[in-house]
């Protein structure tokens, strides 16, 4: 139904778990146009992706969201060799095109595709009825509890994480959460108030958790756990980011913000800097949750 060509000799490099992926995926295509595959985060989605495009013989349109990871995509597939009709685009800059021009691909991959289910991406599926559709995720699911049937034909799914733990791909990892009665979660649980999406509403977390003790809380658990570790800390909105980096380093610890409102250059200047050891923790609202890629993290 759907060409696919055989894989190259660079599958060789791919690890065992993304080689079964891959003929899995095949398999899929015979019978679907629309597949959405899970993998947990640190396994590779982007060199499996590569390995599609590689071998999918027509022109493909890689989709991201932020542009931290459109330059990762770009880059990735420098790296892995990949060339010939691929363009990585925002799905910002995609859905403020009035058509989609005489340009058409044969694959649409969609990166972090829990997000598919927007209206600015079901587009894609509209644009292009006689395109293959590929989606990754490492968290097929909603807040808001809708489902992906209407997008994706069929889900294959990898190992869970723990059998990455245990083959020794994904690193084992000590997880520290707040004790049931601690003030800070009687405080979350005061919140009331949820977005379109599910999650909270923005503007009560802050009026509620961007105080002073619960900064000088976040910071003693950083000089508890992690003293001296290069971090990231996940703010509520650029007021909270400010006053956390603000205390972070008023005690001695290199902090920077970085947020939508962060200019492209200067963000990049951030991140450099960070990875070279000259920032110890980058305080970020909604710019590295999903897909950045930064070993430097300690």
């Amino acid at each position: 139904m759907y060409p696919w060509e055989p894989m190259e000799d660079k599958t060789n490099e791919l690890r065992d778990y993304q080689q079964d992926m891959l003929v899995r995926l095949e398999r899929a295509w015979h019978r679907h146009r629309s597949v959405l595959v899970q993998m947990p985060t640190g396994t590779g989605k982007t060199r499996l992706m590569a390995e599609v495009v590689r071998s999918s013989g027509g022109g493909v349109l890689v989709v991201a969201h932020r542009r931290e990871l459109i330059a990762q995509i770009r880059e990735a597939l420098s790296s892995a060799g990949v060339g010939g009709d691929v363009r990585v685009e925002s799905i910002q800059k995609l859905s403020r095109q009035a058509d989609a021009g005489p340009w058409v691909p044969s694959l649409v991959i969609v990166d972090e595709a829990h997000h598919a289910p927007a209206r600015t991406y079901r587009l894609l599926w509209e644009r292009w009825p006689g395109a293959r559709f590929l989606g990754l995720t490492a968290t097929p699911c909603r807040l808001g509890g809708e489902g992906f049937t209407e997008l994706f034909d069929v889900l294959l799914q990898s190992w869970d994480i723990q059998a990455f733990i245990d083959k020794g791909w994904l690193s084992d990892f000590e997880y520290v959460s707040a004790s049931p009665d601690s003030l800070m979660l009687q405080r979350v649980g005061q919140l009331r108030r949820r977005g379109a999406d599910g999650d909270y509403q923005v503007r009560e977390m802050a009026a509620v958790l961007d105080v002073p003790e619960s900064i000088v809380h976040l910071y003693r658990t950083y000089e508890a756990f992690a003293p001296g570790r290069k971090g990231i800390v996940y703010a509520i909105d650029r007021g909270h980011a400010l006053h956390i980096a603000e205390y972070y380093s008023g005690h001695g610890v290199r902090a920077c913000v970085i947020d939508a409102r962060t200019p492209s250059s200067e963000r990049s200047r951030l991140v450099e800097e960070y990875r070279e050891g000259r920032v110890d923790v980058l305080v970020n609202v909604d710019i590295f949750s999903e897909g950045f890629d930064c070993p430097e993290v300690e």
